[in-house]
């Protein structure tokens, strides 16, 4: 197991869970894509890598107001 996740301090320092989650499905696929990693990969999977970003505070997740306005905006599906 990546050591960085069995704390909580990670999940604090992006506001929770769900934008750690995001965060690191984002820039994952974007390694996968072929993005230069911003930190030495040093032998580290792909998702040790991402891991490592986020710890060094290389990226982050920042959301944009006017896509959260426009997701009020919609209307849910019903189930």
């Amino acid at each position: 197991m990546i050591e960085a996740l069995k704390s909580d301090a990670i999940v604090e320092k992006l506001g929770g869970r769900f934008k750690l989650t995001a965060l690191i499905q984002r820039r994952l696929g974007e390694i996968i894509d072929g993005a230069r990693p911003l930190v030495d990969r040093n032998g580290r999977s792909d998702l040790e890598l991402v891991i490592e970003e986020i710890v060094q505070e290389k990226i982050t997740l920042e959301i944009d107001p006017a896509h959260i306005e426009k997701m009020r905006g919609t209307t849910s599906r019903k189930r």
